[in-house]
């Protein structure tokens, strides 16, 4: 620090990372615990309150008193000291040991000021830092005689991996989710779980598929609380029942695509409850919308992790959940997860994810294609199943009725209407469309789009060694 520097501070006052003393004042060593504990900060000895310098005497001495304080701090805290003129400048870098302690208590920056922290926000304090991890504390609600029933440890078994004949305890020792006291740990609670909210209430992912690109008409929503590896596998399959899966036509052949990659939908899904903050009162959210699908997770970045690390580093907020869910082979390969989804979208041509950060929150946003009516690469799986209802001709009410909607004007706008442009349905009274005794039916695009779509099926069926599929022939209609 320069003089220029010490003017310039001066001038801006007492704040978060400064403080103005007229002499070494007695708790010293309170203050220096506190910037300590915070991102550092600077104690100017000479200057008072109201920012006039007023200059201490004898520097030596006092840099031999603040050296002896630094030491004294458990662990001692690294400490620089500058003489400018008449001020003495004690400067505490960030530190690397945190927490710091003073005469065996705890102190924090607040504001301008420098408090002791409570038992809760000592504990806070300690989880934020990331030297104490909530899913390896006990959870003293979950009894292995009274949660958890036999065919649940035997899936639990098999997605882990542990031999038939291995007793629970002994397994769960093994797996560290037995805590030395023997209460199960919260990671083996979450894992175990026949409903996570009897462990965690805010544990659920809540799903939500709005209209639009607002949140102002939910059509759908889903709440699923079982344990987390079912629910990684719940909500997938949820947001891929939602979104467009078209059936692309090869040569015969009929694949069928999802609109976003369904790995990376997976990997998503998978960091947003491996890595949540399962302290914080918030659940895990889906929202899916016309334009983007948002995956939502509370608490914020790990500690010891910045936005720029992002897919070059991991810091599991939740390391002993983390490594039974790769254990379980629900994470692919450590480390990898926002690299590994971004090269899918890659690979599946579509936009890679645009990840949100916040002190309290990670969205990751994937934005969903512009073409979703499947007129391209095809029809997708529900438009599909209208198609086949129409081998005959079917009354707006039948239609709405296969579909599930109810709402006459939007599924005429939203679903008929693009059948209609792509040339698979055709109305029968097509002078009058809004005739009372309008009927839909195959147009000849239609009936030849699933004729190919029979044929790739029976292709696909034969080489698989399996019997023809019961389709329901497809009648030529006469030309009127």
């Amino acid at each position: 620090m320069n003089e220029q520097e010490l003017h310039t501070l001066i001038a801006q006052g007492e704040g978060f990372a400064s403080e103005f003393k007229r002499s070494i004042p007695s708790d010293l060593g309170r203050e220096m615990c506190a910037f300590a504990n915070a991102s550092g900060g600077v104690i100017l000895l000479g200057v008072t309150d109201k920012g006039e310098i007023v200059g201490v005497a004898d520097h030596n001495k006092i840099k031999s008193q603040i050296q002896a304080i630094a030491r004294s701090a458990e662990p001692p805290i690294k400490v620089e000291i500058a003489s400018i003129d008449s001020v003495l400048c004690v400067i505490m870098p960030v530190q690397d040991n945190k927490p710091y302690s003073f005469g065996g208590k705890f102190f924090m920056r607040e504001g301008a000021n420098s408090q002791q922290l409570s038992r809760e926000e000592i504990r806070e304090f300690f989880y934020a830092e990331g030297l104490v991890y909530f899913d390896e504390t006990p959870c003293p609600a979950f009894s292995l005689e009274n949660d958890l029933d036999e065919d649940h440890w035997a899936l639990f078994c098999r997605r882990a991996k542990i031999p038939d004949n291995m007793a629970t305890a002994v397994a769960l020792r093994n797996l560290h989710l037995i805590g030395t006291a023997g209460h199960i740990t919260h990671a083996g609670a979450w894992l175990l779980a026949r409903d996570i909210r009897k462990f965690r209430v805010s544990g659920d992912v809540a799903c939500a598929l709005f209209m639009g690109t607002d949140k102002v008409r939910i059509l759908d929503r889903r709440d699923f609380h079982s344990d987390v590896y079912s629910m990684i596998d719940e909500v997938v399959a949820w947001i891929l029942s939602k979104i467009n899966v078209e059936y692309i036509i090869k040569h015969v052949k009929r694949e069928e695509r999802p609109e976003l990659p369904e790995e990376a939908i997976r990997e998503a899904v998978v960091n947003a409850l491996a890595h949540r903050d399962y302290r914080s009162t918030a659940n895990v959210q889906v929202y899916i919308f016309k334009d983007r699908l948002e995956i939502v997770s509370p608490g914020g970045l790990p500690a010891g992790m910045t936005e720029a690390d992002l897919g070059i580093k991991s810091v599991p907020r939740n390391p002993l959940l983390f490594g039974i869910l790769h254990r379980m082979e629900a994470v692919e390969k450590i480390g990898s997860g926002i690299r590994r989804i971004r090269g899918l979208c890659q690979e599946h041509g579509v936009a890679e994810p645009v990840i949100k950060v916040s002190d309290s929150w990670v969205t990751t946003v994937f934005r969903r294609p512009v073409d979703q009516v499947g007129t391209k690469s095809g029809p997708s799986r529900d438009q599909v199943v209208i198609l086949r209802n129409c081998l005959s001709e079917k009354t707006i009410s039948d239609i709405m009725q296969v579909s599930g909607r109810s709402n006459r004007t939007k599924f005429r706008n939203q679903v008929l209407k693009p059948l209609l442009e792509a040339g698979w349905l055709e109305m029968t009274i097509p002078d009058r469309p809004t005739s009372s005794k309008q009927k839909y039916r195959l147009a000849a695009r239609g009936r030849d789009l699933l004729a190919q779509l029979e044929e790739g099926e029976r292709r696909r069926l034969a080489e698989l060694g399996g019997s023809e599929p019961q389709l329901q022939p497809i009648p030529r209609r006469r030309p009127t």
